[in-house]
């Protein structure tokens, strides 16, 4: 017999251990009929070795699992191949904050070779904390399989790729403008850049015409806004949030259309402090309606700048070293009493030497995003640096049209417009960072500082060879790859390229690739390019299922300044696995999920109901039989189960298959609670306790099989609790002749034929259903006393109704709670009707109900409603609180008013009911 309770603490390690032995997680063997259909194969996006799981990888990796689990049951030979990112710059700043901690020296006074041993040491002591996670979820990855992204492998990957693409004149280096971490000294990438709002100014500086020039300037207009008065100016007023940077202006732009400055194209201004002789151009750039409609340009300090520099041919001057201190480098004007001066000294300073000198005209104070490094907090810097780059240009152009062409297609198919609209407006890709931790750039510089590109230093040496007589001293690139150089190889190197390996012969492309939205152009596109680049013009996965992102219950991002976060490593504990899984999978649907406790404890109740519906069954006698046949059976509840069943099948394959995972776990919720548990098995019960032998063999049997069924096709989304039911209800009735060790994991998936589908089961069992919930209903609406047994008649029933209720009649009483059912002409006085299959249904309260303290209740509560209603109709109709409030909260009050209408229209028809007695 079943424990009362599944204690997932207990159970979830055992079952995992017995999963991992069991040696599922690996590919079946190949068989000589496989075919491309009969591979299944999904790439792990791989988790920062420094990571631990959050919220989003719950999400991710149980969709993923759902999706290996199901195509291992339906015969597929399922690669589910795992592995972690390297990490560069997260996992430097662990160890070194690690080496800080006990009192160890730096990293630059340690050195290279000795930092990097360090980092693995680390990597060999915690880096694999988040695959033990993993493993907590549930998740089914083939572990013999498991992937770094620093292995000697990938190592190899990667250093082939660089040397390919620098021969294909794809990889190139150049001096660009990049995001500049001035703590960690370092290019980031722009996922690593977060936007804060922080309190500043725009500090609005009068730049002096140069050669004496003059202009007239508008100060008054009429009420077209013609210009009425204008004053004689010999400057120009240009407003910027950065007055550090004016240092490195070589220009000002102004939008060619605008009539206030069109005489000035062309014309110079001085810059102030450095005397520099800077000159007006003309760029749509400049925006006429935003202050003055001048712009200063600084092409080495800001990327805007950086385009208008380039079309204007304007010089790139860096004021700043890789510390973010003003440098007089590029240029001998820039003052020294500036050399060496903090950025943001340097701000102030020039702002008070421009109120001293009268070039500051006014300070308007605002708040505004500012870029900082995610790691180290501080303000990026956009500098101009040497770095390496890939013609990310030229390889998207397949990239777009594999997808155009549906090579891959996206669900949902919306994310293609991310995709596409990324790809057509792709810049180069800056594939360098200044640190130590990471895959070291295969190029080596020579004494004249030629560079030599290969895969080993010895064939850099034959370079060499080429260009001097003898050997001589190389010197390898200090940096080392951006960490989504390599991880855009994933899907492939994984699998053993560059050799011809099996693993890339039976499982490439992949089939899915299940990630998140905010990667698409960071990682989804990049495997994209390097995939169609490196096999033969073959994708890398034939589709990409992009999962929501998860917030909190009222729709606000998961931070944990808010307090707001929910761990899923503290929910697993507390809860188990399986309600988290599913209520990841149920929410799935949407782009912003909205996930709180609550509701993952409303989740682990779905789980204990069907718990408790295999104990009813156990302690009923329903166990499996030997050579027991569906197909055969008579009870009409019996084939009714059967259709339903047949027909969830079909619904949960058909979720799974298409990528609707929301739609898969719905359907088996509406199963297993609504149908199985809530009908069949009350439906059942009178079966069990009834005389009818043969009915009640042939329902134990079928309620057994339904079970077993049942657990097949919910295990993908609750793998635990499904496997643990399998195990201990195996241990009655006759024995199962599939699977692997007994394992519910290794069975076979249900596929129940179409003629399980009995339309005459279903139209009567659905009538019985009907009635009871109208009855159910009616009672509630009604405020009747659990206890009251009102009776019940049917009026003027057709045959098929009469002969209905005659089969029925024990069943009407108990669920509807009813103390007759009778058939009658009229309906009783007294009494409330409605209408159920083909006859008018009238349950008697007249002496039941006190109807005159019920008519005031109901009409106090609809004013209750009506109240709600005007109070978020006011709010609604207010446009500044439309326009104002969070979209969370508009929503939320949208939601309220629906509700509020919608009880208000059921009381409504009570109230109606009411009267008519």
């Amino acid at each position: 017999m079943l424990e009362k309770t599944f204690e997932p603490k207990a159970a979830e390690p055992r079952i995992y251990a017995q999963w991992e032995d069991s040696g599922l997680f690996a590919p079946r063997a190949a068989k000589p009929t496989d075919g491309a259909a009969d591979a299944y194969s999904i790439v792990i996006p791989p988790p920062n070795v420094t990571g631990s799981l959050h919220i989003g990888h719950a999400l991710n990796n149980t969709l993923q699992d759902i999706l290996a689990r199901y195509h291992r049951m339906k015969g597929k030979a399922v690669l589910w191949l795992p592995g972690t990112d390297h990490a560069g710059i997260a996992t430097q700043m662990v160890v070194e904050r690690k080496l800080a901690a006990e009192g160890n020296i730096g990293r630059r006074d340690m050195g290279r070779d000795a930092f990097i041993e360090k980092v693995w040491d680390w990597k060999a002591e915690s880096g694999g904390t988040i695959v033990r996670q993993l493993r907590r979820l549930g998740s089914s990855c083939d572990w013999s399989r498991e992937r770094f992204t620093l292995d000697e492998g990938l190592n190899a990957a990667v250093r082939k790729v660089f040397v390919q693409l620098h021969k294909d004149g794809l990889i190139y280096r150049d001096k660009r403008l990049v995001n500049w971490d001035p703590h960690f000294q370092t290019a980031i990438s722009d996922l690593e850049v977060e936007q804060k709002e922080v309190d500043g100014a725009y500090w609005h500086f009068a730049y002096r015409l140069s050669d004496s020039v003059t202009y007239e300037h508008p100060v008054a207009f009429d009420e077209d806004g013609k210009a009425t008065e204008f004053e004689t100016r010999d400057f120009i007023v240009v407003a910027t949030t950065r007055p550090e940077t004016m240092l490195g202006d070589t220009g000002v732009a102004v939008h060619p259309e605008d009539e206030r400055y069109k005489g000035l194209v062309g014309k110079f201004v001085t810059l102030p402090i450095t005397g520099r002789r800077i000159p007006i151009v003309a760029d749509d750039y400049a925006d006429p309606t935003k202050g003055s409609g001048a712009v200063k340009i600084t092409p080495a300090h800001d990327f805007n700048d950086f385009g208008v520099g380039k079309r204007a041919g304007l010089e790139a001057l860096n004021v700043m070293d890789a510390f973010g201190r003003i440098t007089a480098a590029d240029t001998s004007d820039v003052p020294a009493e500036y050399e060496g001066m903090d950025r943001f000294a340097a701000r102030k300073a020039i702002v008070a030497r421009a109120e001293e000198e009268g070039w500051l005209r006014e300070i308007e104070k605002t708040k505004h995003m500012v870029p900082h490094g995610d790691r180290s907090g501080v303000v990026i810097e956009p500098w101009m640096t040497d770095q390496w780059y890939v013609d990310a240009k030229v390889m998207a152009q397949p990239a777009l049209k594999a997808v155009e062409d549906g090579a891959t297609v996206f669900e949902p198919k919306s994310y293609e417009k991310i995709y596409f609209e990324w790809l057509r407006n792709i810049e180069p890709w800056c594939i360098s960072r200044q640190l130590w931790w990471g895959h070291r750039i295969p190029a080596w510089y020579g004494p004249n500082g030629e560079i030599y590109v290969a895969e080993t230093e010895e064939d850099a040496r034959e370079q060499a060879l080429s260009d001097y007589d003898s050997e001589v001293v190389l010197t390898q690139d200090e940096d080392v790859l951006d960490t989504w150089f390599s991880s855009a190889l994933w899907p492939f190197s994984t699998m053993g390229w560059p050799e011809k390996t099996e693993d890339l012969e039976r499982f490439y492309p992949t089939s899915d690739l299940v990630t998140a939205a905010d990667i698409i152009f960071f990682w989804v596109a990049r495997m994209m390019m390097m995939g169609l680049h490196f096999m033969d013009g073959e994708v890398p996965f034939k589709r990409v299922i992009i999962n929501g992102l998860v917030r909190d219950e009222k729709g606000q991002k998961m931070s944990k300044s808010k307090g707001n976060v929910i761990d899923p490593l503290n929910i697993i504990d507390e809860l188990g696995a399986d309600p988290l899984r599913f209520t990841m999978a149920i929410l799935s649907g949407t782009r912003d999920i909205k996930l709180s406790k609550q509701r993952i404890e409303g989740y682990r109740n779905f789980g204990t109901k069907l718990w408790n519906a295999a104990r009813f069954s156990q302690m009923n006698e329903a166990r499996r039989v030997e050579g027991f046949d569906p197909a055969g059976v008579q009870q009409t509840i019996n084939r009714w189960i059967r259709g339903e069943l047949t027909k969830a099948e079909r619904q949960v394959s058909d979720a799974i298959e298409g990528g609707r995972f929301d739609d898969a776990a719905g359907a088996l919720y509406r199963f297993i609670w609504n149908v199985f548990c809530d009908w069949y098995l009350e439906l059942a019960k009178p079966v069990f306790n009834g005389s009818d032998e043969a009915a009640k063999a042939e329902t134990r049997a079928m309620t057994a099989w339904t079970i077993d069924q049942t657990l097949k096709l919910l295990h993908p989304v609750m793998p635990y609790i499904t496997e643990e039911l399998w195990a201990e209800l195996g241990k009655e009735g006759a024995a199962r002749d599939s699977g692997r060790d007994g394992l519910l994991m290794g069975e076979t998936w249900p596929v129940l034929p179409d003629a399980f589908v009995d339309a005459s089961a279903e139209a009567e069992i659905g009538w019985l259903v009907d009635l009871i919930g109208e009855i159910r209903a009616l009672r509630a609406e009604m405020n009747v006393p659990p206890s009251a047994k009102p009776p019940l008649a049917f009026v003027g029933p057709d045959t098929v109704t009469a002969e209905r209720i005659a089969r029925h009649r024990d069943l009407i009483l108990t669920l509807g709670r009813v103390s007759e059912v009778a058939v009658a002409e009229a309906a009783p006085t007294g009494a409330v009707t409605f209408v159920s299959g083909g006859a008018t249904v009238a349950l008697s309260l007249a002496g039941i109900i006190d109807l005159a303290a019920e008519r005031a209740r109901l009409e106090k509560e609809i004013a209750a409603f009506d109240s709600d209603i005007g109070h978020v109709n006011k709010k609604l109709g207010n446009p500044n609180f439309v326009s104002r409030a969070a979209p969370e909260v508009v929503d939320e009050q949208r939601a309220k008013l629906a509700e509020a209408e919608e009880g208000k229209a059921r009381l409504q028809a009570a109230l109606k009911r009411l009267e008519s007695l």
